[in-house]
């Protein structure tokens, strides 16, 4: 989320408020002008209580209450021009516009106030995101990192998915996933998911004990009998609850990655102008359901050399949609950027999904792009 703007409403700049301003002002003038110079039987003077009802669509109370003072004193002005203050039909418009000006300013009070709400919202928001879904270091060892999260709700700054990445003894070990869902049970498995994570992740030598740990957090949080939490729909249960994620092991000495894939897309190997899917033989259930789908932990192998980058990426990519519903063709697209560094990559990868949505994605979207370098002495 980027800082707040100092704004009339929160879809404006500054900039744009102020000239705005001479929308309302323009109006009193040209009707003020115009109703004193049309014959008597013409009255332009109810076209005034536009300028206030203007006014209060982008700007705050005390600036509509002023632009409704300006109208009523123009209002007053044209009957002393044409009659006087005490003619019966000048009389009542000068009382509508009163009135409706004070109508106006009241909403104009109110939607400012609820802005003020947005704001701190989005100021908790941001700082829950920083704390649950902390940004990824750009270097770690010999490895070049970059991430990106898209929300799908222009509001929110975080879902259900989720990353993550870890320093050991021998290397670095990164946590990518989705969880199920959207809203805040979403967003606390994520939590609970990242929490063990950060705690375990350099404490446990193999990935398939550190699966373990993990699956133990899904589902984990208790609510009070008859309580359901926020966002969730009526039919969910935490009983249904699952992550799926990469856990991957990148050591520092070896050319190679090794990770556990817990139903998550697979990651995709950018290599000499070829994009290589890292398809496992025997995906391990997600995070959750190790119950139900018996399986133990497969840890898979391959290639990870100098030069290469790796692709992660959640459904909200692969999944999202243009006009004609086709789906993004993420493969067919990074075959034009093998080569870029993973900031450039996801920078690109970015605008083109943003522009093939038409700026609208139906679900959160992560991203992250690892490179190995030459090693450091």
């Amino acid at each position: 989320m980027g800082p707040g703007r100092r704004v009339f409403a929160p879809h404006l700049s500054r900039r744009g408020g102020r000239l705005l301003l001479v929308v309302p002002f323009a109006l009193i003038a040209v009707v003020t002008v115009v109703d004193v110079l049309v014959p008597p039987d013409v009255h332009m003077g109810p076209f005034l209580i536009a300028a206030p009802a203007v006014t209060a669509s982008f700007a705050g109370p005390r600036m509509t209450a002023f632009v409704g003072a300006v109208a009523v004193i123009a209002q007053s002005a044209v009957a002393v021009a044409r009659t006087s203050l005490t003619d019966l039909n000048h009389m009542y418009q000068i009382v509508a516009t009163v009135l409706i000006s004070i109508i106006v300013t009241f909403f104009a009070h109110l939607r400012e106030r609820d802005e003020r709400r947005v704001k701190r919202l989005r100021s908790i928001a941001h700082a829950a995101q920083s704390v649950v879904l902390r940004p990824l270091p750009h270097r770690a060892g010999p490895l070049r990192i970059a991430s990106i999260y898209l929300a799908a709700e222009e509001e929110a700054q975080m879902g259900g998915d989720l990353y993550a990445a870890a320093r050991t003894a021998s290397g670095t070990r990164l946590l990518f996933g989705d969880a199920r869902g959207k809203g805040f049970d979403a967003i606390s498995e994520a939590s609970l998911v990242l929490g063990a994570f950060r705690v375990m992740a350099r404490r446990e030598k193999e990935l398939p004990a550190l699966i373990k740990h993990l699956e133990a957090g899904v589902g984990s949080r208790e609510e009070p009998e008859g309580v359901t939490g926020a966002g969730s729909d009526a039919d969910d249960n935490t009983d249904e609850a699952f992550v799926t994620a990469l856990v991957l092991d990148i050591p520092d000495g070896e050319p190679q990655v090794r990770f556990v894939n817990c139903g998550h897309p697979p990651p995709l190997l950018l290599r000499a102008g070829q994009v290589i899917p890292l398809d496992a033989g025997d995906a391990s259930p997600p995070l959750g359901l190790s119950d139900v789908l018996s399986s133990e932990a497969t840890v898979e192998t391959f290639p990870f050399d100098i030069g290469d980058v790796l692709l992660l990426y959640t459904d909200g990519v692969v999944e999202a949609r243009d006009e004609s519903r086709a789906f993004y063709p993420l493969t067919e697209r990074l075959m034009a950027w093998v080569g870029d560094d993973p900031s450039t990559l996801l920078g690109r990868l970015r605008a083109d999904l943003q522009a093939y949505v038409g700026g609208h994605l139906g679900d959160d979207a992560a991203l992250v792009a690892v490179e190995r370098l030459e090693p450091t002495p």
